[in-house]
């Protein structure tokens, strides 16, 4: 049984990928059928009898002529239509009684209706039913109304209807396949989408921690080396300041290196990210670089997760870039703000910038001091981060000097949203 099952798959599969020896079969198939349909006589009795009669050479002709036609039936199924439609016909007007010629004309209305729409098969199929019915009842010698007529009408009228179902079918399946691709492109594109939006949140992450730490481990080493020879206890301090420092760069970078770990992974880190809560220590350490920072808190509830992280993120970023960029004896102040549904998150200094910097430029300098942002990636991180919870930040150059940081993050986050128009076109250019 399996044997034969194979090999009836295979000669479908052979026969698919040859129609045109499909048809051919088809058409010798119908002519044998058509043939051998033309040793029945009617009769009157209770059903046709073979062998009393034999078809007339011109029937054979007809009959060979509509077979030949149907092997060009997926070609032109139209032409194949009217010429078997013509040869029916003929045989009905010249012959009595006539050979079932119109057997082609039924496969040629079908494939018709197979391959075209809904309203040419009416149109075709009724001008068929009506024609070939109306020739067998004219021109033959049977009654009107006897089961001969009435059967070309019906089988032409079931080969319309079969070929429109199997046509409405095959729409079916090729609409369900084609929702299965353009599904399965879609989940594509979204899974691209996932890992770019992944690769740039890390790499803003890897940004925030490499940019604020070694931006410290460099000022502190400055000063070690300034004061080595003259202040070794001072170059003692700043060298510890540059361990504590370098180790919080190494311990950031393992969690963050370690989300990147295969799931399942034993050794992932299940610590939570830096938020506000650590917010003193992030400050202590600026403090002991040498920078003096001020910060105010107003609000009770703890920040959504999203929301607490983007806001220290945010605070880091901006104090970095007043370590490198806002000059000597620049002070800082840092407040956080519980504003009805949004947070609000500011960090002003009253830096001057670099000598030859001209007044009022603040800290609105290029990015080319010694640091790790000279790409100009600083203000781009924080404003991917507010825009992406669907917040607003706002950077640029303060009036009398400084500079001013702002950002508004709406409490709960909004993950997502497209970025609104002005929000975070911030005016000053530093990275």
């Amino acid at each position: 049984m399996t044997t034969l099952s194979s090999g009836f798959a295979r000669a479908r599969r052979w026969l698919r990928d040859h129609p045109l020896a499909f048809d051919a079969a088809l058409a010798l198939g119908a002519l044998v059928a058509m043939i051998g349909g033309s040793f029945a006589d009617p009769g009157t009795g209770h059903g046709p009898t073979f062998g009393t009669r034999t078809p007339e050479p011109l029937s054979v002709l007809l009959m060979v002529l509509a077979a030949l036609a149907l092997v060009l039936r997926r070609r032109r199924p139209m032409a194949v239509l009217a010429a078997t439609g013509f040869l029916s016909a003929t045989e009905y007007v010249l012959m009595d009684p006539p050979a079932p010629v119109v057997m082609s004309a039924v496969i040629a209305l079908y494939t018709v209706a197979s391959r075209t729409d809904r309203p040419t098969t009416w149109r075709v199929g009724l001008l068929t039913m009506g024609g070939l019915t109306g020739a067998a009842m004219v021109f033959g010698s049977t009654p009107w109304y006897s089961q001969e007529n009435f059967g070309v009408f019906a089988w032409t009228g079931l080969a319309g209807a079969a070929g429109d179902a199997v046509r409405s079918r095959r729409a079916f399946v090729d609409a369900i396949r084609e929702r299965a691709e353009r599904a399965e492109r879609t989940r594509e594109e979204e899974a691209r989408r996932r890992v770019a939006e992944e690769r740039l949140r890390i790499a803003r992450d890897l940004h925030d921690v490499v940019a604020h730490h070694i931006a410290l481990v460099n000022v502190q080493a400055g000063v070690a080396a300034h004061v080595m020879d003259k202040r070794p206890d001072q170059a003692k301090e700043a060298l510890a300041h540059v361990r504590d420092a370098s180790r919080s760069a190494l311990n950031e970078l393992r969690v963050t290196v370690g989300l990147l770990r295969q799931q399942g992974d034993p050794e992932a880190p299940t610590e939570p990210a830096p938020g506000l809560a650590v917010l003193g220590e992030l400050v202590t350490t600026f403090r002991n670089a040498g920078l003096p920072v001020e910060v105010a808190r107003a609000y009770r509830d703890p920040l959504p997760a999203a929301v607490d992280l983007a806001a220290y993120r945010v605070i880091q970023e901006a104090l970095t870039n007043v370590r490198k960029h806002a000059g000597a004896g620049a002070k800082a102040e840092v407040s956080v703000v519980r504003v009805g549904a949004t947070a609000e998150i500011t960090v002003l200094d009253n830096g001057r910038g670099s000598a030859g910097r001209p007044p009022g430029s603040g800290a609105a300098g290029t990015a080319a001091d010694d640091g790790l942002d000279s790409g100009g990636h600083g203000l781009v991180g924080m404003r991917e981060r507010v825009t992406a919870l669907g917040g607003a930040l706002t950077a640029g150059p303060r009036y009398g000097g400084g500079f001013r940081v702002h950002a508004i993050l709406p409490v709960e986050a909004r993950t997502g949203e497209p970025e609104r128009p002005g929000t975070a076109g911030g005016t000053g250019i530093r990275r």
